[in-house]
Formats: structure tokens, sequence, C-alpha cells
């Protein structure tokens, strides 16, 4: 997963569309400058975005990896440049990442303004993002109660009553595993993208996304992506989706 994601990184950002609205006032001089590797931060403050952008690029390549604190100044970097879409992508693999009550903030705000789903701003939602958060460190030390327990209970030769209670912690780890467990989304790469409702183009069409929707992945068929949208399950193409988490 982590290469893949790399990969989306450093493929084209042009499929996600730009505001054409938007002016560069960059000089011509600098459009075929290299950037090199430690000046993408000097561009950045200066507010040279595209270039910062191009150099945040190149040190992915060269490092092969992308830190959340990277994936949010690439992220802030498109949105100067008006690529509302891009700018949640990146939000999105850094909240992947590094989960954060801010960084979901952020996402569910550009998507209301451009009317988009699947970024709820409850407060339900920010609770979760704080569980997220913890779910490794928790899980970890779930996994220790368990197996810690159950040397003691085996060492001790317990009868029912302690391993009743064992097996109550035993379903408090399930519950943790199953509703808090990191779930995969996609976000919605190409203008008109076809939701159907089975995997294939002779399908009934059930609606078109819009470019930046967020949708829960359920699973893959074939060239499909089984998402979730309004409370049903849809069908949706791998190429119009990029799946961040």
């Amino acid at each position: 997963m982590r290469a893949f994601l790399l990969y989306l990184i450093l493929l084209p950002i042009c499929g996600l569309g730009a505001n054409p609205k938007v002016k560069k006032n960059i000089p011509a001089a600098n459009i075929a400058v290299t950037v090199l590797p430690d000046r993408p931060d000097s561009l950045f403050a200066a507010g040279q975005y595209a270039l910062a952008f191009s150099g945040y690029k190149q040190q992915v390549w060269q490092q092969r990896r992308a830190s959340p604190e990277l994936l949010l100044k690439m992220a802030y970097a498109q949105q100067q440049l008006g690529h509302y879409p891009a700018t949640l992508l990146y939000l999105s693999m850094a909240q992947a990442r590094q989960p954060s009550v801010r960084t979901w903030q952020q996402m569910a705000s550009l998507a209301a303004q451009h009317r988009l789903v699947g970024y709820p701003n409850t407060w339900q939602q920010e609770l979760r993002v704080q569980a997220q958060r913890y779910y490794y460190p928790g899980l970890q030390a779930l996994l220790a109660g368990a197996v810690v327990g159950a040397v003691v209970l085996l060492l001790r030769g317990s009868r029912r009553g302690p391993w009743v209670g064992y097996a109550a912690y035993v379903a408090l780890l399930a519950a943790y595993l199953h509703w808090l467990r990191p779930a995969p989304a996609g976000v919605v790469a190409r203008a008109g993208a076809a939701l159907m409702a089975g995997p294939g183009a002779g399908a009934a069409w059930l609606s078109t996304a819009a470019l930046g929707d967020r949708l829960p992945v359920l699973g893959r068929s074939d060239i499909w992506y089984r998402v979730q949208w309004q409370q049903r399950v849809a069908f949706v193409r791998a190429a119009d989706l990029l799946v961040v988490e």
C-alpha cells in the first residue's frame, strides 16, 4: 500500500483538475529551473507554491517516503494554486498516516465549500478520528493484556469465573477491532464518475460522483471498486477512484 501511495504522489495531478480561473504569478524564467532538494521549503515560504510542490515531489522520489508534514505542505500548495481535489487527496493521505481532528476539519470545510459528500463534520466523527489516532497503540496494549491474562489463567488453573471475565475482555477486543479499525476510502479523481448498481458497464446507473467526493471502499471486483453510497452499495471504476486509506 505504501508503494502504491507513493506512486500516486508522483503521478501528475492533472487528472484531478485545476481551476482555470487561478493565475499562477510565476516568472517565466523560473519555470525551467530544476528545484534543488534543499530549496522547496524556501520556495514554499516565499509563496512559490508551484515550484515548491515540484520540489516536494522530488524529495518524495529521492527519499521514498512521504511524512504527514510533507503531505500537508503539498496539500497547502495545491490549495493555494486552486486545485481543491488535489488538496483533498493530500489531506486524506496525511490523515491516513496521522489522524488529526484539525486535518479532518480542514477537509470537511473544503468539502462543504464545494458541496462534496463523504466528509461529515460532526462530533461523532471527531471522536472517531481521536480514537483512530491511538488505534494501534491501544490495539497493542489490548493484545498484550489478552496474552498475559491467558497465561496467568492457565498457570493458576483458574475455574469458570475468571475465564468468563477473560471472555468478556476478548469480546471487548473484538469490538475494538471491528468498530475502530481504519477503513479504506477513496477520493473520486474524475469528474462525472459513474456510480453503478453492479460491477459492469451494463449494470443500472445510480448516480454521478463529483470530483473530490470521498467514498468508503468495501472491496474490489476486477476493475471496479465496491463502495458505500447513500447507505447502499455502489460500484465505481478503479480508474476513477484513488484509494488513500
